[in-house]
Formats: C-alpha cells, sequence, structure tokens
C-alpha cells in the first residue's frame, strides 16, 4: 500500500499570494526573502558593534605616518602626490639600470639565436655519401661509368620522425620569435639612450645656467629657455624619425 500511495500524485502547496486587498503593499514576502532580509540586517548590526568596540578601545597616543601623509578628499583618503619623490641624480641612475637591464637581455638574446642557428644548420646540412673509382686508362674510366649508370641503385633517405619534425618546426619558430624579439629590443635601447643623453645634456645645460646667470635668473625665463630646447629636440627627432 505505501508503494501505491507514493505512485498517487499529490497535491502541490503553494504559498499564498499577497491578498487583493493589500495589493497596495506589493508582493507578500516569502520565507526566503526574511532570511536574506535578517541576515542583512545582522551583518550590519555585527559591523556597528566591531565599530563601536575599536572606538572604545583606541588609544588616543597612538601614530601612524599615513595620518600626516593623507588627505580626506570628500570623506575619502587620499595619498599626497609623489611626483617629486626622487631628485634627478636618482632618477638617472634608476634609468642606467634599466637601460643596462635591455643592453644584457639583448646580448642574451643574440647568444641564444647564434646557438639556436648553429643547431639547425648542423640539422640541416647532411652529408653525401660517395664512393669514388680511379681507373688507369679510359677504356676502363668508360667501362666503370657505364658500369655505375646500368647498376645506379637509388636508396630513398629514411623518412624522419614525427616528433623530429615538430621539433624542428618549433625550432625554427623560437628562432623568428627570438630574432623579433632582438628587434624590439634594440628599438627599446636606442629609444632610452636617446633619452638617456638628453637628460645628461639638459642637466648640464641648467647647471650652466644656474651658475651663468646665478640667482637673478627668474623661474620664468628659465622655464622658456626649458621650453625652447623641448622644441628644437623634438624638430631633431622628427628630421631623424627618432621617438622621444
Amino acid at each position: 500500500m505505501s508503494s501505491l500511495r507514493n505512485a498517487i500524485p499529490k497535491r502541490a502547496h503553494k504559498e499564498r499570494s499577497q491578498p487583493h486587498s493589500r495589493k497596495k503593499y506589493g508582493l507578500l514576502e516569502k520565507h526566503k526573502d526574511y532570511v536574506v532580509r535578517a541576515k542583512a540586517f545582522h551583518k550590519k548590526e555585527e559591523t556597528l558593534r566591531r565599530l563601536k568596540e575599536k572606538a572604545a578601545f583606541r588609544n588616543p597616543d597612538e601614530f601612524y605616518f599615513k595620518m600626516i601623509k593623507t588627505r580626506t578628499v570628500h570623506g575619502v583618503h587620499r595619498p599626497e602626490s609623489q611626483a617629486n619623490k626622487y631628485t634627478h641624480e636618482e632618477l638617472m641612475l634608476m634609468k642606467t639600470q634599466d637601460i643596462g637591464y635591455v643592453l644584457q637581455k639583448l646580448q642574451s638574446e643574440k647568444k641564444k639565436i647564434e646557438k639556436l642557428t648553429a643547431i639547425l644548420h648542423s640539422l640541416d646540412s647532411q652529408p653525401s655519401n660517395r664512393h669514388i673509382y680511379y681507373a688507369e686508362d679510359r677504356e676502363e674510366a668508360r667501362e666503370l661509368k657505364s658500369r655505375s649508370s646500368e647498376n645506379k641503385i637509388v636508396i630513398a633517405s629514411e623518412d624522419v620522425p614525427d616528433d623530429i619534425k615538430r621539433k624542428t618546426t618549433s625550432s625554427y619558430r623560437e628562432l623568428e620569435a627570438r630574432k623579433n624579439r632582438v628587434n624590439q629590443l634594440e628599438k627599446v635601447y636606442a629609444d632610452m639612450a636617446l633619452q638617456r643623453n638628453y637628460r645628461k645634456a639638459l642637466f648640464f645645460w641648467e647647471v650652466k645656467q644656474s651658475s651663468y646667470f646665478g640667482s637673478l635668473d627668474s623661474m620664468s625665463s628659465r622655464h622658456c629657455q626649458l621650453k625652447e630646447l623641448m622644441n628644437h629636440l623634438s624638430w631633431w627627432c622628427e628630421m631623424t624619425g627618432i621617438q622621444m
């Protein structure tokens, strides 16, 4: 009987909807809606409790450096600008280290290309098997030549395994990628060297100008001179096709 009772379809008990007289209050809240609302309420309640606890046990003498290095903008903490964090000498040192790293990677890639090219060249150049016959006179030479042409057997080269072909193809792809990388690194190195030389020239020019004009040189005239120098440099870069 129990199996028969389970086989009979049962009535689906559905939750009632909002009565017609209460339509103005919107949809009727179900239990799952109450669970979501209750969890959100208790989460906010716990957050407020922890904040009140921190405020109660706060040390009035505590100090952090960000208290004086940040400021609030519309209630959001923003750190101060770090544009002038490093001096000119420190910036030049960092740029020199960067260009040294690029040069090191460029030399390393060139060595890898030479090694890979030598390996692929040795694989491509296969020795040709030949046998040399020596004849005492012309008659014997003609006889050997006719005999070799009649009994010539063409030996087919052994098929190269598929894994060797795949490795060779991948090696050629790697070689092409490394050549492209070397070209990119050479362009980057040239641009960085140009920027380094420009910074050096600008730095020494500023030192020379400051020593020449002394303390009477105003900031506005110095700005105009720097702008004029930048215009000359940009014009020279456009003529030579070098990017700044």
